[in-house]
């Protein structure tokens, strides 16, 4: 798209039979929008985004409305961790249409909007060996998970968002309910924080008036990108924290991560830390995962979004590397082969286990290109089968 200028409105057709002062009212408030960013484009009305979009302005009333429910929710097994329960991350798949206006949002508004300098994901050329690269040579290392991290966000805070964006109160408050949805499938949803404090009667259009309050679905195009803009606060005052403290501070998507080389740091000062991110995560709705908050000493192995950060630059673990040799040593045996292997590893299809190893080869080109290739090459010499 374009950058906008008020040309586009003055020049169109049929822009002859616009009132005046309809038109002048149309530019000012295109204005305050690029004057955020030049290039993000102006939304006047839900009727001026359907047109943009390309969806039908019902679907999009329906979906601000929530009279409906319209994404499928299931369930996926996360990865099984010793000594602790069964758990599931929840995925939310949006209908077709809701998913393209998603997907514009995405692209065209909060591509446009620039997070927080700590934070290294769900942004333009971002690399997960640029955000584990700060925290190498590290001495002492801490670790904080975002227990329910998209979840945690709630329209309000997208309101926030758009809102900083340029856009006008009503429109800010549209795309923040397109870009969230309201559940109650988990005791997050039943505080106060996600129920309507004012009384419904006083809302000024009653067809959007709802009781309960939405939040990001983890599976909608514009999730990654609203949460790490409505996390930017929150990363003002944890990069604040970790100057005052000496500590390097970088925060990938829910992980945050903290760091320092100063030899004089001591797990009493670690422990303080942690205390402190609590607070601040603790003042904007966020819920640490006490189980995955970990504080690694000098002596200590340090992996930071996988990969291994002792050494200048970060390194693929000594866990892949044998996951990989494992892998490798079947598929190129005469007596085992893909089939057998595929079979033997709990892969339905010989092809959804090449497509995997072929991914991971990719990852680890990223980290290591000269290993990364090798492995690759490897795989390719494969004798897989035909119909795989």
């Amino acid at each position: 798209m374009k950058d906008w200028t008020p040309q586009h409105y003055r020049r169109a057709q049929g822009a002859n039979s616009i009132a005046p002062l309809v038109m002048d009212a149309a530019i000012v408030t295109s204005q305050k929008t690029v004057a955020v960013h030049p290039s993000l484009p102006p939304i006047l009305t839900l009727k001026h985004l359907a047109h943009l979009t390309q969806v039908s302005y019902k679907h999009l009333r329906d979906y601000v409305t929530r009279e409906v429910e319209s994404y499928k929710v299931f369930r996926v097994r996360k990865r099984g961790r010793l000594g602790q329960p069964t758990s599931f991350r929840v995925i939310c798949v949006p209908p077709p249409s809701l998913s393209v206006a998603q997907q514009w949002i995405a692209q065209h508004v909060l591509a446009k909007a620039k997070p927080h300098a700590a934070s290294t994901a769900f942004a333009p050329n971002c690399r997960l060996i640029d955000a584990a690269s700060p925290h190498c040579t590290s001495r002492w290392l801490i670790k904080v998970d975002v227990k329910r991290f998209f979840e945690s966000i709630s329209e309000i805070d997208c309101y926030r968002v758009f809102r900083s964006l340029g856009y006008q109160p009503l429109v800010s408050f549209e795309l923040s309910r397109l870009c969230t949805r309201t559940a109650n499938f988990s005791r997050i949803r039943r505080t106060i924080k996600w129920r309507r404090k004012v009384s419904l009667s006083k809302s000024k259009i009653p067809n959007y008036a709802s009781r309960n309050i939405g939040h990001l679905p983890q599976g909608a195009a514009t999730s990654p990108m609203l949460a790490n803009l409505a996390m930017r606060e929150a990363d003002i005052l944890l990069t604040e924290l970790a100057e005052r403290l000496g500590l390097t501070y970088t925060r990938y998507a829910d992980d945050l991560t903290l760091s320092t080389t100063d030899v004089t740091f001591d797990r009493e000062q670690a422990r303080r830390t942690v205390n402190e991110v609590y607070r601040i995560l603790q003042r904007f709705g966020l819920n640490p995962n006490l189980a995955k908050t970990t504080i690694a000493s000098p002596r200590s192995r340090k992996i930071v979004l996988g990969l291994q950060v002792h050494q200048e630059t970060p390194r693929l673990t000594r866990a892949f590397r044998m996951k990989i040799r494992m892998h490798l040593h079947y598929l190129e045996r005469k007596d085992v082969g893909p089939l057998t292997h595929a079979e033997r590893r709990g892969f339905s299809a010989v092809a959804g286990m090449r497509n995997h190893l072929m991914g991971l080869a990719a990852y680890a080109i990223q980290i290591e290109p000269d290993y990364g290739r090798e492995v690759k090459a490897r795989l390719e010499a494969v004798e897989w089968p035909v119909l795989y």
